[in-house]
């Protein structure tokens, strides 16, 4: 598994393509700093309380998940700064095109349970982000941040080297033989192929691993979460023109013909979507 320190290496974003294309992953080391850290982990903390008040503990332990958090950014702002990060960027624009849009931004807490207790659920089970297969076509990629350093004992994800882009998924023998645990310090991007085969790990450290995944696609393809709409046109235009974009504020569909008339500038959409 390749890492690049992108403090240090000023190559880091070719090794990291590279890494990227052959073995379907690379860490990127030194994102984020631990002031930032310290904020994102306490806001966390009041997004899942608020989601649990919005949404109900039973309905979301009926959906199966694990500490699971979902449209963070309508609780805390703090989770917009995560999309105006250089070093996200300049992966999304290499990856996926400059008007890529976010299709997910979800949370992690991953609680710690005694060994051989913890749940059977989808996100602990190996699967892909993106489970289409498009003749080698890159149309997905995730960028992962570790709140918390990723260990074997704490949950870090496991990953298969190697089984992106491939039509079929990996016999469960390779996968048992060739499956790493991504161990990385807090801070750390973890960039994969969202076609790689991955599973949550377990945590049995005692204390709540943390992490934020993001899923960037190509703009054509529908986003899991409506951003426009599940924050409000106010609190998008609020953000950075590229925020916008990776929003889906440039990528939206014509309601009327006032919408579709309109002067270019003003269209909901933008010409020459990657």
């Amino acid at each position: 598994m390749i890492k690049v320190d992108c403090r240090t290496d000023r190559d880091w974003l070719q090794a990291a393509l590279a890494a990227l294309r052959y073995d379907g992953l690379c860490v990127v080391e030194g994102v984020l700093a631990g002031d930032m850290l310290v904020e994102i982990r306490k806001a966390m903390y009041r997004a899942r309380d608020a989601i649990h008040a919005e949404a109900g503990a039973d309905r979301l332990r009926a959906a199966g998940e694990l500490g699971v958090l979902r449209i963070m950014l309508r609780f805390e702002p703090i989770f917009f700064r995560l999309l105006e990060l250089p070093q996200l960027q300049a992966i999304v624009d290499a990856t996926v095109s400059d008007t890529a849009v976010l299709h997910l931004q979800n949370g992690f807490i991953l609680p710690s349970f005694e060994s051989g207790a913890a749940p059977k659920v989808f996100q602990n089970s190996f699967h892909r982000d993106f489970p289409r297969y498009l003749n080698g076509y890159l149309a997905s990629v995730n960028a992962l941040f570790a709140i918390d350093a990723f260990s074997p004992s704490n949950g870090a994800t496991y990953v298969v080297p190697g089984s992106h882009q491939q039509a079929e998924p990996p016999p469960a023998g390779h996968v048992t033989r060739s499956q790493v645990a991504v161990t990385c310090d807090a801070g750390s991007m973890l960039v994969f192929d969202s076609t790689l085969w991955h599973a949550a790990g377990t945590n049995t450290s005692g204390r709540d691993r943390l992490a934020i995944n993001h899923q960037f696609t190509r703009s054509w393809i529908k986003q899991q979460i409506d951003y426009v709409r599940a924050l409000g046109e106010e609190v998008i235009l609020r953000q950075p023109p590229r925020t916008q974009q990776l929003l889906g504020y440039y990528t939206r569909v014509v309601t009327s013909l006032d919408e579709y008339y309109r002067p270019e500038e003003r269209r909901l959409y933008r010409k020459g979507q990657g």
